[in-house]
C-alpha cells in the first residue's frame, strides 16, 4: 500500500487542520497516512514514505517557524529519488512575504530530487470551504503522480 508521510509546523493550528484535510483527503483514496508534529520526527523518515508532505505556517516577516528550521536544514541532505512531495501551508497577507515558508519547503524538496506532485497550496489563515477543495484537489494530483 502506498504511503504518504504528512509532517506540519502549527502555531494556532490552522496549519495541523490543513494536515489534517489533506490527511483525509489520502485515506479516502485508500492511501497510508502518517502524520506528526516537525519535532516529533526526522526529515530522514520521508525516506520509509512513498508520498511527502509538509505543511507549515510562515512566521512574521517570511521566516520558517523556529520549530521546523532543523527539519528543514536536514531535508536538504536528503536523497529522495522516486518520491512525490507535496507542499501547503498557511499565511497571513498582511506580510509581504505570504507564505514564504511554502516556497522554501518547495525548493529543498526540489533539492532532494523527489517529484513535485502538485503545486504548493497556500491558505489565507484558517482552511475555508474553497480552500478544503483545493486541498482535496492537492491531495488527488499527489496520489496520480505516485500511481
Amino acid at each position: 500500500m502506498t504511503l504518504a508521510k504528512i509532517v506540519y509546523a502549527s502555531m494556532t493550528g490552522n496549519t495541523e487542520e490543513i494536515a489534517d484535510i489533506v490527511a483525509e483527503a489520502f485515506e479516502n483514496l485508500d492511501i497510508e497516512v502518517e502524520i506528526d508534529e516537525c519535532t516529533q520526527v526526522e526529515a530522514e523518515d520521508f525516506e520509509d514514505a512513498d508520498i511527502c508532505v509538509v505543511a507549515t505556517y510562515t512566521y512574521g516577516e517570511g521566516d520558517l517557524p523556529d520549530e521546523i528550521v532543523d527539519f528543514y536544514e536536514d531535508l536538504q541532505e536528503l536523497d529522495l529519488s522516486g518520491k512525490i512531495f507535496g507542499v501547503c501551508g498557511s499565511g497571513d497577507t498582511f506580510y509581504d512575504e505570504y507564505c514564504k515558508s511554502v516556497d522554501d519547503f518547495d525548493a529543498a524538496f526540489v533539492k532532494t530530487g523527489a517529484t513535485r506532485g502538485a503545486d504548493v497550496v497556500k491558505i489565507e489563515m484558517a482552511a475555508e470551504e474553497e480552500d478544503i477543495e483545493n486541498l482535496e484537489a492537492f491531495a488527488k494530483k499527489i496520489v496520480a503522480a505516485a500511481s
